[in-house]
C-alpha cells in the first residue's frame, strides 16, 4: 500500500505488460484496416489515442492562454491517468490547440482573493499534476507551438524530450520572479535536471522568460524546428523513443527522476502550507493584483 500523501500512480510498478511493439505497426493482419483512434475531451484539454501505434496526442484547448486553473489542472491528471491506465498507449505528444501559446502558466486568479481552503486545493493541483507528468512511465514528448512561461515551462520541463516552434517571439522559462513569486523547491530541481545548477540559478533569480533560440542553447529545450513541421518532428522523436523496450527505458527514467519525485511526496503538505502562508500575505496579494490589472489594461 501507498504511504499517505504517495500517488498510487507513482507507487504501482511500471508498465511490464505495455505492448513493446514497433511504433507505426498495426495491431491487426495485414489487410484488415487500422485500430480507431479513440478520443476524449474535457472543457480544456483534448485527447486522442491512436491505438496502432501507441501514441496520443493531448492538446491543451483553454483559450486564451491555456492558464492553468484549478479545472484545467485537474482535466490534465485525470486524462493522464487515463493515459496511462491504457495498456495501448506507450506515449503521449503534449501540445497547444491555441495560436501562439503553449501554456501561460498557473492562473493568477485561483491565487487571488480567495479562501485558504481554495489555496490548498488549487497548489494540491499542482503538485498532482506534476508528479502524474515528471513520474509518468510513458514517453513524454512536449511540442511547444508557442509562448510557455511558469507553469508552462514546468510542464515541457517534465517531458522526456522537449521541441519549440522556431520563432524568436515565443519564450519559454520559470519567470515567477518577476511577479514577487518564489518558484517552488520542486520546480527548481526540476529546471536544475535539465539546464545544470548555474543556468537554473541565474534564470531562476533573474525571472528570464528565454526566447526560443537562446532556450535551445541553454539546453531548455532539446531541438528548434520550423512551426509547421512540429508535429511531424514530434512524432518521429516518440517513434525513436518507443523503438526501445519500454522496461529498460521505465527503469532508467525511475532511476533518474525518483530523488526528486520523492522529495515533493515526502514534504507535500509542508510544500502546501508554504504555499499557502506565501500567497496569502498581503504584499503578495497586492502584487497579484496589480499585474491581473496591468493584463487588463493590455488587452483594453
Amino acid at each position: 500500500l501507498c504511504p499517505p500523501g504517495v500517488l498510487s500512480l507513482w507507487c504501482r510498478p511500471p508498465a511490464w505488460d505495455r505492448a513493446t511493439r514497433p511504433p507505426h505497426s498495426p495491431l491487426q493482419p495485414p489487410g484488415l484496416p487500422l485500430a480507431p483512434c479513440r478520443s476524449f475531451s474535457n472543457n480544456k484539454i483534448q485527447v486522442e489515442l491512436d491505438e496502432s501505434s501507441g501514441v496520443a496526442m493531448m492538446k491543451f484547448k483553454s483559450p486564451p492562454v491555456n492558464s492553468l486553473s484549478l479545472e484545467f489542472l485537474t482535466e490534465f491528471s485525470i486524462s493522464l491517468e487515463k493515459l496511462e491506465n491504457n495498456r495501448a498507449c506507450r506515449g503521449v505528444i503534449i501540445t497547444s490547440a491555441v495560436p501562439k501559446i503553449f501554456s501561460s502558466g498557473l492562473d493568477i486568479t485561483e491565487m487571488s482573493g480567495k479562501s485558504v481552503e481554495h489555496y490548498t486545493e488549487f497548489w494540491k493541483a499542482v503538485q498532482e499534476m506534476w508528479l502524474r507528468l515528471y513520474g509518468s512511465s510513458m514517453v513524454t514528448v512536449a511540442a511547444v507551438n508557442g509562448s510557455s512561461p511558469a507553469g508552462g515551462c514546468l510542464i515541457a520541463l517534465s517531458c522526456d524530450y522537449r521541441i519549440m516552434a522556431e520563432n524568436p517571439k515565443f519564450g519559454i522559462g520559470l519567470n515567477e520572479a518577476q511577479l514577487g513569486i518564489v518558484a517552488p523547491f520542486w520546480f527548481k530541481d526540476t529546471f536544475v535536471n535539465v539546464v545544470g545548477h548555474r543556468t537554473a540559478e541565474r534564470s531562476l533569480q533573474l525571472g528570464s522568460l528565454h526566447p526560443a533560440p537562446e532556450a535551445h542553447r541553454l539546453g531548455l529545450v532539446d531541438e528548434l524546428v520550423p512551426e509547421e513541421k512540429l508535429m511531424e518532428k514530434a512524432a518521429a522523436v516518440m517513434a525513436q523513443w518507443l523503438a526501445l523496450p519500454d522496461h529498460a527505458r521505465q527503469l532508467t527514467k525511475t532511476m533518474m527522476r525518483k530523488t526528486v519525485l520523492d522529495r515533493l511526496v515526502a514534504h507535500r503538505e509542508e510544500d502546501i502550507k508554504n504555499f499557502v502562508t506565501f500567497v496569502s500575505k498581503e504584499s503578495i496579494q497586492k502584487s497579484l493584483r496589480m499585474y491581473m490589472e496591468m493584463l487588463k489594461k493590455r488587452k483594453s
